[in-house]
């Protein structure tokens, strides 16, 4: 997850880039603030990724803000003043968003955003989850640099494939985003309880309910697709355990 501070002097403006941030499944909005000292105060304890800054503030200047930084931080300035565009872009900003912007052009300067860091992130390894012991009953799942969440394997429900990140489904409704692969995940997950079902599904074994019409039916709702490449094995499990007249 990309994780965010949007800025801005205006509450009704500050409230349209929040909503816009939490439409954007790979965008996590950490803090809304309505000045740059509020923002520097949040730079200074937050790990932070990305800014939405308007640039035309009083007291310190979207552009005074990014200049002072000794951490650089990717940027979208926000504005109502064209003529502002060159100097950001002086800062290296990502984009530029010209007041009033529908959630299309947001989506398109965040997609931007999403190129650049996951380019960062090649180099890297990508966050796992760590077995924490031997009878492989939780495991640990970075979040970012600086935290990590214990998450009971029973309580994961299932987990789906979301481009470069898994988003885990789990039984306290607290879901959580990795960045990682599927096929990475599913070599970590202990598979005498957790099965691949489709390339975008991996599901809890233990967490199945019913299976109708070609689906797999869990224990929150979810209606879990199988793909063709994997049902024999599925079927295999399911003849295995079933009872036998």
């Amino acid at each position: 997850m990309i994780r965010c501070i949007a800025i801005d002097d205006e509450p009704l403006a500050l409230k349209q880039i929040a909503s816009y941030i939490n439409r954007t499944p790979f965008l996590q909005l950490v803090k809304q603030c309505k000045s740059a000292a509020i923002a520097i105060e949040t730079l200074q304890n937050e790990e932070i990724d990305l800014m939405f800054v308007d640039i035309n503030m009083p007291d310190i200047t979207g552009l005074e803000l990014v200049k002072s930084l000794e951490k650089p931080v990717m940027t979208i300035f926000t504005t109502a003043y064209s003529e502002y565009a060159i100097e950001g872009f002086k800062v290296d900003a990502v984009d530029y968003l010209l007041k009033p912007f529908s959630y299309e052009e947001f989506l398109k300067s965040a997609m931007r955003v999403r190129a650049r860091w996951e380019l960062t992130k090649q180099t890297a390894q990508p966050a796992q989850p760590v077995t924490a012991n031997n009878d492989n009953n939780y495991t640990f799942i970075k979040v970012n640099s600086r935290r990590m969440v214990k998450i009971d394997l029973s309580d994961i429900i299932y987990a789906e494939g979301q481009g470069e990140y898994v988003k885990f489904f789990i039984n306290n409704d607290s879901d959580q985003m990795l960045f990682m692969t599927m096929t990475l995940l599913e070599q970590q997950l202990p598979t005498e309880r957790f099965m691949r079902v489709h390339r975008s599904y991996i599901i809890n074994l233990d967490h199945i309910a019913e299976i109708s019409y070609n689906r797999i039916i869990l224990s929150n709702g979810a209606k879990i697709p199988i793909g063709d490449l994997y049902r024999e094995n599925f079927l295999e499990f399911i003849n295995k355990n079933t009872l036998k007249r």
